[in-house]
């Protein structure tokens, strides 16, 4: 989270700095933040529970109607899974694939 985090920072103070204070925070730690505090965290302690986790991630997009199947959706990774799909380049199969 705080790569990604990191990266709206950057990607709002090139692209849309007027954005940017929206986020502001008077935090010890931080000046911004673009997560909700307390995040429900998971721990993944098997294959099973993680590719559980995995599915129920995948499904979202299906069940909120924006695509029929998981891997029609363009920012899920189910097309990575499924069809082979590379187009984020930064993704790879979890351990034991």
């Amino acid at each position: 989270m705080k790569y990604v985090a990191q990266q709206i920072k950057f990607d709002l103070l090139d692209n849309h700095p007027n954005v940017l204070g929206h986020f502001e925070v008077n935090l010890k730690d931080r000046k911004y933040q673009f997560w909700k505090r307390n995040s429900l965290s998971i721990d993944l302690f098997s294959r099973e529970v993680f590719e559980q986790k995995l599915d129920y991630i995948h499904d979202n997009p299906v069940k909120a109607g924006l695509s029929e199947l998981p891997e029609h959706y363009y920012y899920s990774s189910a097309s990575f899974y499924i069809l082979n799909d590379n187009r984020f380049e930064f993704l790879t199969y979890h351990e034991g694939d």
